[in-house]
């Protein structure tokens, strides 16, 4: 059983920042994907941004390239999810996810795959 724990969100004017962490337990960190997605009020939930098992590949959302930079410390069983410049349109519940499958890419989760998901934590972007 994988737990993933999040934390870091909060209420931000707009054009600031804010960091997500999320740290995992029960089973080796290094051995799968890791991504956020977000789920606005009344919308469904979508993809933000994944990185591979080394850290070595990313992939992002185009409403979020070149605002958000994701980040993963394996030493510390942690992904991080920095958030610069932010919109009122950013606003949503962030949650955590990874995929351990052995098929499993950045590719993939930005599609949609993942096993174990976070409870998520709020992100609210004022204008």
């Amino acid at each position: 059983q994988v737990q993933l724990v999040e934390s870091g969100g909060g209420l931000v004017q707009a054009g600031g920042s804010l960091r997500l962490s999320c740290a995992a337990s029960g089973r080796t960190f290094s051995s799968y994907v890791m991504g956020w997605f977000r789920q606005a009020p009344g919308k469904d939930r979508e993809f933000v941004s994944a990185i591979s098992r080394a850290g070595t590949t990313t992939t992002y959302a185009d409403a979020v390239k070149g605002r958000f930079t994701i980040s993963r410390d394996n030493a510390k069983n942690t992904v991080y999810l920095q958030m610069n410049s932010l919109k009122p349109e950013d606003t949503a519940v962030y949650y955590c996810a990874t995929d351990g499958r052995s098929y499993a890419t950045t590719h993939t989760m930005s599609r949609g795959g993942a096993d174990y998901w976070g409870q998520g934590t709020q992100v609210t972007v004022s204008s």
